[in-house]
């Protein structure tokens, strides 16, 4: 697809994101860093402005749960109009974005998780998994296997089926959802029936074409995404963990046998590419894929619904295609 121009209100924010050092994590301070993982510095109107209001169609249940790296935080959505001794609602893990570094705590990354329980009618688990630097790779790919099998284990609680049982997430939270679905495949478990990739990390290189088109696009930049991987990797980058298949997942041996997935692509985004040679080989390898692009949209329509319109129509096609991916055989 031939990208389109970003609509202005978009290239106003992006222009908006540069003028503050602040605003990109190639240019974070520590301290910006810290006070963006709590959302300290952003009062709660405008957070919900900016990042997207809870679905009010659903009712919400913050927990934590026992892991073997201690506490994690959970919160869990459900459809308010879900009918009473249900069963069988399908359930969905929700991994956000933020380059496994920001967007600490769940109440900015609300806005996706409650639409998608609200118009799928399904339970949707989001997690709050460790963040890098203070917690690096492999924290939250362990916390995220928690999260799963957890929501597995438990899904008759919440009237929903472990027989439906889908992961979604955007940018590194795509990340997290591929490596999930990998992971489940290789472990024998949780069944992991769907998998929504809304335009993910797949693959540390920094060097294809639309690294470099879009170096310097609204939201995120090339060196933003060098910056990332930085904080994220940080030691264990001398060990090879470029090359491992939970960070980069484009580079498992196989990507055949694994659920459905749905490849969402921002067509001026830095993670096109990698994100559309991902879909290419799940697709040559046999596992069934759909990939949307939006022409329009640079990289964050999750992130920053209301200033993106281009969110509801892209929320609206992931929610169509776990429908008819969970739906009841």
């Amino acid at each position: 697809m031939t990208p389109t121009p970003i609509p202005a209100r978009v290239r106003a924010w992006g222009w908006f994101m540069d003028r503050f050092r602040s605003m990109h994590i190639a240019t974070m301070s520590p301290t910006d860093i810290e006070h963006n993982q709590t959302m300290r510095a952003i009062p709660a109107p405008v957070r919900r402005v900016v990042f997207g209001a809870r679905d009010s169609r659903v009712e919400v249940r913050d927990l934590s749960i026992a892991t073997s790296h201690g506490p994690l935080a959970l919160r869990v959505y459900r459809p308010r109009d879900a009918r009473t001794g249900a069963s069988d609602l399908p359930i969905a893990v929700y991994f956000h974005g933020g380059g496994w570094t920001l967007f600490g705590g769940l109440d900015v990354c609300d806005w996706l998780p409650s639409r998608v329980a609200a118009e799928l009618g399904a339970v949707v688990v989001a997690v709050d998994y460790r963040l890098a630097p203070q917690h690096p790779y492999p924290a939250a790919v362990d916390d995220c296997i928690a999260a799963v099998s957890w929501a597995s284990e438990h899904a008759e609680e919440f009237g929903a089926s472990p027989a439906r049982l889908a992961v979604f997430g955007d940018s590194a939270g795509g990340n997290l959802s591929a490596v999930m679905a990998l992971r489940a495949r290789d472990s024998g478990g949780p069944p992991i029936r769907a998998q929504g990739l809304i335009y993910p990390v797949t693959d540390t290189t920094l060097d294809d074409e639309s690294m470099h088109e879009n170096a310097r696009k609204p939201v995120l930049h090339r060196a933003d995404m060098d910056a990332f991987f930085r904080y994220y990797l940080g030691a264990s980058r001398e060990h090879g963990a470029d090359d491992d298949p939970s960070v980069s997942p484009v580079r498992a041996s196989s990507l055949a046998d694994l659920p459905p997935a749905l490849v969402q692509v921002s067509a001026h985004d830095v993670l096109r590419d990698q994100a559309l040679a991902y879909a290419a080989r799940l697709s040559t390898e046999g596992t069934p894929v759909e990939v949307k692009t939006y022409a329009e949209a640079p990289h964050g329509w999750v992130t920053y619904p209301g200033i993106m319109r281009v969110s509801r129509r892209a929320s609206a096609d992931l929610v169509d295609f776990l429908r008819r991916a969970l739906a009841v055989d």
